[in-house]
């Protein structure tokens, strides 16, 4: 008689391309000295990453629409990302112009959405503002990991969820980007 093989489960992760991006990139000081040095992360080796570790069959990227960023959008969809748009505004402040896209309720509403689709979920971004969620998907036991771009700056909100946490610090080597010859 043959074992029951175990279903596998179907992974999502659900990207706020944003704080991602900030988060590994930017510079982080304390008392005037960098403790953390920015780099840039390599999308299409990210989404390898999520596939090969962790099994992840959709991967939903939520960013801004701005003219002119056609080719990134083209190759983040090549890359394997279901690309989701949220409207942008410019911001004027003094001389400087702010382009500003929150896709923090376009991300919660597709997990939502997504909800029946999948087993599990991974979130990536270390921004509390995804609590609620969080713990909607933990109670329900489909909460897989959630993916904090900087173990130097995110949201005290998380901490509670600290078994489900990882830090792309280390992933550094294996994720940053590399000029391709």
């Amino acid at each position: 008689m043959k074992k029951k093989q175990k279903k596998k489960p179907t992974i999502y992760a659900f990207i706020d391309s944003q704080n991602l991006n900030l988060g590994v990139r930017k510079n982080v000081y304390r008392k005037g000295k960098i403790i953390y040095r920015g780099w840039k992360l390599d999308f299409r080796r990210f989404r390898t990453y999520l596939e090969e570790k962790y099994g992840v069959e959709k991967a939903f990227l939520f960013i801004g629409y701005v003219i002119g960023n056609e080719g990134l959008y083209a190759n983040l969809q090549k890359s394997g990302y279901i690309v989701i748009f949220k409207p942008t505004l410019e911001i004027k402040k003094e001389r400087k112009t702010k382009v500003k896209g929150n896709v923090d309720a376009e991300l919660i509403l597709h997990a939502m959405i997504e909800y029946p689709n999948y087993d599990k979920a991974i979130i990536v971004s270390g921004d509390g503002d995804f609590r609620c969620l969080i713990e909607h998907l933990e109670e329900n036991e489909k909460l897989f990991k959630i993916i904090i771009p900087n173990q130097k700056i995110y949201s005290s909100l998380l901490i509670d969820f600290r078994k489900y946490m990882l830090f792309m610090n280390p992933l550094r080597g294996k994720l940053r980007y590399k000029r391709r010859k």
